[in-house]
């Protein structure tokens, strides 16, 4: 049985862990071992404000963490603690992208739909805020998921990272649906008009891959 739980600060240490056993293991195939040792090391990890914001979930399987992800209302696209610079003011849900961040999964519980468990929460709670659409950066071995989930590919480039390492990523975004009663009739529509799902009718088995969102 999975429980799915907002992270706490005292999850940290786990947290920490498990995205450093994902982010190596994970990238094989997809990326150099340089690369994902890179990436790894620089690049992700525990977004502290994620957790203080309470948009930042953890699934706990057998009392221990499996998974973990989420979505921040605020500016920061991507990046852990180390990696982020300056102040991450809001966003404003009538003009921006809320983010999706940091999705990773056990290496041994990869392909048991974690991530879209992740997924459909923040999907969901995104919408409640208001939101409309839904921007994140992806790792190589994250877009298959994302993709699955409605995202789109909006550009591609290259994190100059120290070694010297360039590391390819995917900036990517879908529209989400919001609380809007057309014709008075209470129900809900999709910013683009469609009718409603919270993952546009994606597959849900165990063979989408499991991703990274950096």
């Amino acid at each position: 049985m999975y429980d799915l739980r907002p992270a706490s600060p005292a999850d940290i240490a786990a947290l920490q862990a498990l995205i450093a056993r994902s982010g190596v293991a994970l990238s094989v195939g997809y990326y150099t071992p340089d690369q994902a040792q890179a990436i790894t090391r620089h690049v992700f990890g525990v977004d502290s404000q994620l957790i203080a914001d309470r948009t930042y979930f953890v699934i706990e399987h057998s009392d221990a963490i499996v998974a973990c992800g989420g979505w921040s209302r605020r500016r920061t696209l991507f990046g852990g603690d180390t990696a982020k610079q300056g102040p991450d003011p809001p966003l404003d849900p009538e003009v921006d992208p809320a983010r999706i961040r940091a999705f990773f999964v056990e290496p041994a519980m990869a392909r048991r739909g974690l991530g879209r468990m992740l997924m459909d929460r923040c999907l969901h709670e995104a919408r409640q805020a208001g939101f409309r659409s839904l921007e994140l950066v992806s790792t190589l071995p994250g877009e298959p998921l994302y993709a699955a989930s409605g995202f789109e590919v909006t550009g591609r480039f290259e994190l100059s990272l120290p070694g010297p390492t360039r590391v390819p990523v995917a900036r990517m975004l879908r529209h989400i649906a919001i609380d809007v009663p057309p014709h008075g009739d209470g129900a809900r529509s999709r910013a683009d008009g469609a009718p409603p799902t919270d993952t546009d009718a994606a597959p849900r088995g165990s063979d989408v891959p499991p991703g990274h969102g950096a």
